[in-house]
């Protein structure tokens, strides 16, 4: 069981016996009363956002999820299709399943899937992905005021602010978490 003080960010919980994954809370203790935790949850098989408080103390069922290793094969439209790297079994996930994930996959990149009672819930990214700068404006010498930035559109589609050295046809790395530029490689 996982209780209020256990909770961390990506967490699975089963709540109204639906798969919820914790994407924020906060905990929080007004006047008098029990403290109670504002929870934000991401439901994982229909994607859908909710904010929902709960009493300091409730319990939910842990989720015991299972991974492993999947390699990215390719992209038709809405699908992103996989191939398990032990099994060779092919699967596909929607890409509304995968939100974001999918502007850092890039063919053959190897994954972890993330499985519950053998259905496919998503997928887990690397930390950091490289990905090639396919356009770019050049930057100028002189506009260095303030860590100047810019914007790069890479291979996946994915825009990401990079400094002004960077230009068409680098291949810089990007951390999965946030987003961020991280060094041109």
């Amino acid at each position: 069981m996982i209780s209020t003080g256990d909770l961390k960010k990506g967490l699975v919980i089963e709540l109204d016996n639906e798969l919820w994954q914790i994407l924020d809370y906060h905990h929080l203790k007004i006047g008098r009363g029990s403290a109670q935790v504002r929870i934000k949850l991401r439901n994982i098989r229909r994607g859908q956002t909710v904010e929902r408080s709960f009493q300091a103390g409730d319990k939910w069922p842990r989720v015991q999820l299972e991974t492993r290793p999947v390699q990215f094969l390719y992209s038709d439209g809405n699908d992103y299709h996989f191939m398990d790297v032990a099994s060779y079994e092919q699967f596909s996930i929607s890409s509304e399943q995968l939100g974001e994930q999918a502007r850092y996959l890039t063919d053959g990149m190897t994954v972890d899937r993330t499985s519950y009672e053998s259905e496919t819930i998503g997928v887990e990214l690397p930390v950091s992905v490289e990905l090639k700068v396919v356009e770019t404006d050049p930057g100028f010498a002189g506009d260095t005021t303030g860590g100047a930035r810019k914007p790069a559109t890479t291979e996946t589609g994915l825009v990401v602010q990079v400094p002004l050295f960077v230009a068409v046809g680098d291949t810089i790395r990007i951390d999965t978490r946030t987003g961020d530029y991280q060094t041109r490689v």
